[in-house]
């Protein structure tokens, strides 16, 4: 993290949910400050600008979200720099120091103190910005539907394969979660009541509410019910179980449908996002996510900064001569990596330009994931180039060799 500014106060907070330990020492590394900090705007904003008597303040937290969300905003509303030490690199540097006691008060001291000597350890927190604060909320709680939406899925499957394997196997992929086959659980219950009901009536029911001819999926349903002629015990019991999965994963289903919605909204008032979604394989999740990670770039040198943050860029390791080469890093912020991964992977089927690239890349011998990231990697020089320059994606004509 880059401030441009002499910092001479670095505050360090271990957070909690009723009170923080804030440890605040002065460039010379001199402790003018080491007390429980209650979660109250009144006093965040007193100690704040009582060291600020000191010179430029900067507020280091250990986690910027959540419980640690108060003191953020209350130091930059006060006038301070505000700084996100990861928890990864907290612990490498807490080995650097005597002791293996964990208590808040040594939490603090060491997030102050590597601050303070090593600080291009910080990570900027998010930007103060509306818009990025309600998208980072929005995904948070979208990812938190679709884990309950995949086990919802995973437990009706397993239901299902308990029962009737057959029938569970009918509704393979993304079968199972179609608004016509979930309707379809919910209205009929299971396998019982639809071969009761039999082929036909099923299929007019299935007709009437869909667009498309239903024919080839209720031909496999039906084949599938066909497979078994004994009931399993606990049918009865399953049968009551399956429609209310259904009726749960259609409802997380519809939730994710409106976050969507809302987030397209939120990225429409956002410039920056048309420029980013202007490039092949960028949806608006996809945007939404790298936007929340890193913003308009501003924090990032250089585009093998941003790939390293991102924990894309390969990692050199040399010791003599037993070990040469490159691996891939283990580190780096996952969501962004998940992202500009997926968004790479999306870019072959709609991109001839990536699509060779990642030929190129299996021709070499690399598998299919490392193919992909190596796009990734590339794809980041150009997504850096966009954010920091404010334009939109444009093909470049590949270079003749002379």
């Amino acid at each position: 993290m880059t401030t441009g500014t002499t910092i001479d106060v670095t505050i360090g907070l271990d957070v909690g949910k009723t009170a923080h330990h804030a440890c605040a020492m002065l460039a010379s590394g001199d402790i003018i400050y080491d007390k429980p900090l209650p979660q109250e705007e009144t006093q965040l904003r007193e100690v704040f600008t009582d060291l600020q008597q000191h010179g430029t303040v900067l507020v280091v937290v250990d986690q910027p979200n959540t419980i640690g969300a108060l003191p953020i905003a209350v130091a930059r509303d006060a006038g301070c720099v505000v700084g996100y030490l990861p928890g990864l690199a907290m612990r490498k540097a807490a080995d650097l120091y005597p002791g293996r006691s964990k208590t808040d008060r040594r939490d603090a001291f060491i997030i102050a103190d590597t601050a303070r000597t090593m600080p291009h350890t910080l990570r900027a927190v998010d930007r103060d910005n509306e818009v990025l604060s309600a998208l980072k909320m929005l995904s948070g709680f979208d990812d938190d539907i679709a884990k309950d939406a995949t086990r919802t899925i995973n437990r009706l499957r397993s239901v299902l394969t308990q029962i009737y394997p057959s029938f569970e196997r009918a509704l393979a992929g993304d079968v199972i979660t179609r608004p016509l086959i979930l309707e379809m659980l919910i209205h009929y219950g299971g396998p019982t009541k639809l071969k009761k009901a039999g082929y036909h009536r099923v299929l007019n029911w299935m007709s009437k509410r869909s667009t498309k001819d239903p024919t080839v999926v209720v031909d496999a349903i039906f084949a599938g019910l066909k497979a078994q002629t004994v009931t399993v015990p606990g049918t009865a019991a399953a049968e009551v179980v399956i429609p209310q999965l259904a009726a749960n994963i259609k409802s997380l289903l519809n939730q994710r449908k409106t976050i969507a919605e809302q987030v397209e909204e939120l990225l429409a008032d956002f410039p920056l996002s048309e420029v980013l979604m202007s490039m092949p394989g960028v949806g608006i999740k996809t945007a939404a996510n790298i936007l929340l990670a890193v913003g308009d770039c501003s924090d990032f040198r250089s585009a093998g900064h941003l790939a390293a943050y991102a924990g894309i860029a390969p990692v050199t390791r040399r010791s003599g001569t037993s070990i040469r080469g490159e691996f891939p890093a283990r580190s780096g912020n996952k969501r962004l990596k998940n992202a500009l991964f997926y968004s790479a992977f999306a870019s072959l089927r709609s991109h001839p330009a990536s699509k060779a690239y990642y030929e190129k890349k299996r021709a070499e011998g690399k598998r299919h994931n490392a193919a992909v990231m190596c796009l990734a990697r590339r794809r980041c020089n150009v997504i850096y180039a966009m954010l920091t320059r404010g334009e939109f994606f444009r093909e470049v004509p590949a270079r003749t060799a002379a």
